[in-house]
């Protein structure tokens, strides 16, 4: 199997966190995170200011990449102060902004596990019939659906697009293929007409 850097349509950022809001008038910052990296928003670490796409995205008087200062642990992610930033007023500017990391940075997942990144776009097929690629994930109570969404025809110009959730379980996957983009499921009788919607 090639390697998974080869595929040219992954991101080349990867987002890692997303700025809440400020927290008290020092200039620190709720921040989400997004990532499984112990030590990404760690004092020291550089972070990209991004969009929720991970493209980045300028903020008028604030540079493109900032340094933590410092953090502490919060709910579901990190109390951040970035290097230059002192006040609420400042740290006000970031509200809603995410936080990204060049994709070189990611490192390899353990074997047989997968980034959400590298999942979305996957062309999906079940035996020999394409189902269309993966344009979403979803967490639910039983675990990771993919969204795999194609667009129908029915050979008139009318088409729609039919999105289907699958289990992203063990027993449906085949393989994956990362580095080609495909995904190989093997899908019980029914589910795509039962669980279709366009």
């Amino acid at each position: 199997m090639s390697s998974r850097s080869s595929r040219t349509d992954l991101p080349s950022t990867v987002l890692v966190g997303r700025i809440l809001r400020p927290h008290g008038v020092r200039g620190e910052l709720v921040v989400e995170a997004l990532t499984d990296v112990p030590d990404r928003l760690a004092p020291g670490s550089t972070l990209l200011l991004a969009d929720a796409e991970a493209a980045p995205r300028p903020i008028p008087g604030l540079p493109p990449e900032v340094e933590v200062a410092d953090s502490r642990p919060h709910k579901s992610g990190a109390l951040v102060r970035f290097a230059g930033v002192e006040d609420r007023d400042r740290a006000e500017l970031f509200r809603g902004t995410w936080l990204a990391v060049s994709r070189s940075r990611v490192p390899e997942p353990p074997a047989g596990t997968y980034y959400h990144y590298e999942l979305l776009g996957c062309r999906c097929r079940d035996g020999g019939r394409d189902l269309g690629s993966v344009v979403d994930l979803l967490e639910d109570g039983g675990g990771l659906l993919l969204i795999v969404e194609t667009r129908e025809t029915d050979g008139t110009a009318a088409e729609g697009r039919r999105r289907v959730p699958v289990p992203f379980v063990q027993s449906f996957i085949r393989e994956i293929d990362v580095a080609r983009g495909t995904i190989d499921l093997e899908l019980p009788p029914g589910l795509l007409e039962t669980c279709a919607s366009t």
